[in-house]
C-alpha cells in the first residue's frame, strides 16, 4: 500500500469536485476548492476521522469494500478507481463481469434528483447507490453487508423483506423477480453471478423454485408499484427505468402522479426523511451507522 501517493490521490479527487456536481449545496464560503472531507465522508458512507486519516497517510489499509465506496464518492472513472485499488495494494475489480463501481453518468443524474426516490441497481438486484429519498422510502443500504443488499435475495429468503409491501402484491413481485433473472442469468450464461444466486435460491425458497421451474422470462421493464410507508401510508408510485449502456446497471426512479394522495404522501415523506425504523447491527470500522432495513 502506498500510503503517500493514496493520500495525494483522494486529496486531489476531493479539490476537483464542485459541490453543485454531486448534489449538495455550495453554501457559506469555502477556504479552498472542492469537497470538504465532512462530505466525501459522507457520500462514501465513512466517518469523517476515518477519510481524514487516509488522507493524512496514516489510516489502516482500506478494505475492497470501503474503496469502492471512496470511487463512488469520488465519482472516479472506471480508469481512475483501478488506480485507487493499485494505490491500496488491492487487485481492480474484473470488468468483465457486472462492476459494483456505479458509471459517473448514472451518479450524475442520481445526485440531481431531490424531490423523488432514485437508485442504481445491478441487473441481478444489487443496490449500488441511493438518493436521500430512496434512503427514506426503503432504507440506507450503504453500510450493510454486500449480501444484504441484493433485492432478490431479501425477497425471497428474508420475510422481514415483505413488510412494506402489500400481501396482495407479492405474487406479482415474486414473478417479476424470477422473470428477470432468468433473463439476466441467460443472457450471460459464463457469469458466476446470476448463476451463483439462482442456485442459493432454488435451494432456500420454495416459492423461487417453483416460479423458476415455469421458465417466465421478463426484462425488468417501466410497472406500477405500491409502498405501504410506516409513516407516511401507502404510495402508489410510478417505477422509470433508466439502462446504462451495457445494460448491466439501472437507474431506477419512483415518481407519484400530480394531484394524487401519492403525490401528498411522497412530499410528506421528504420532509420525514430517514428515520431509525428498525434496530441494526453493528456498522464496521470507518463506516457511517446504517439506515433502516432494506426494503424491495
Amino acid at each position: 500500500m502506498n500510503r503517500t501517493e493514496l493520500a495525494d490521490f483522494l486529496r486531489h479527487g476531493r479539490a476537483r469536485l464542485e459541490p453543485s456536481a454531486v448534489g449538495l449545496s455550495p453554501g457559506a464560503r469555502r477556504r479552498t476548492p472542492g469537497l470538504r472531507r465532512e462530505e466525501v465522508a459522507s457520500l462514501a458512507g465513512m466517518s469523517v476521522d476515518y477519510y481524514t486519516r487516509l488522507e493524512q497517510s496514516r489510516g489502516p489499509r482500506p478494505s475492497r469494500q470501503m474503496l469502492t465506496a471512496l470511487a463512488r464518492g469520488l465519482r472516479l472513472t472506471d480508469d481512475e478507481r483501478d488506480h485507487l485499488f493499485h494505490l491500496a495494494g488491492e487487485e481492480p475489480p474484473r470488468r468483465e463481469s457486472v462492476s459494483q463501481h456505479v458509471r459517473p453518468g448514472l451518479l450524475l443524474i442520481l445526485d440531481r434528483l431531490h424531490d423523488t426516490p432514485a437508485q442504481v441497481v445491478t441487473d441481478c438486484g444489487e443496490v449500488l447507490a441511493q438518493n436521500a429519498m430512496a434512503c427514506a422510502l426503503s432504507g440506507d443500504v450503504s453500510a450493510r453487508p454486500p449480501r444484504e443488499r441484493n433485492l432478490v435475495r431479501r425477497f425471497f429468503l428474508d420475510p422481514a423483506a415483505r413488510a412494506l409491501i402489500p400481501p396482495e402484491d407479492f405474487a406479482e413481485h415474486a414473478r417479476a423477480h424470477v422473470a428477470n433473472l432468468r433473463a439476466v442469468a441467460a443472457a450471460r450464461p459464463d457469469d458466476p453471478v446470476p448463476r451463483a444466486l439462482v442456485a442459493e435460491l432454488r435451494a432456500g425458497s420454495a416459492e423461487f423454485a417453483r416460479l423458476w421451474e415455469s421458465h417466465e422470462v421478463a426484462v425488468r421493464r417501466a410497472s406500477t408499484k405500491r409502498f405501504v410507508h410506516p409513516v407516511v401510508g401507502v404510495l402508489e408510485l410510478d417505477c422509470e427505468i433508466m439502462v446504462a449502456h451495457d445494460h448491466r446497471q439501472l437507474l431506477i426512479v419512483h415518481t407519484a402522479r400530480p394531484g394524487t394522495e401519492s403525490y401528498e404522501r411522497l412530499r410528506l415523506l421528504r420532509v420525514v426523511g430517514v428515520q431509525d425504523l428498525a434496530p441494526t447491527s453493528t456498522p464496521p470500522p470507518g463506516a457511517a451507522a446504517p439506515g433502516p432495513p432494506l426494503r424491495p
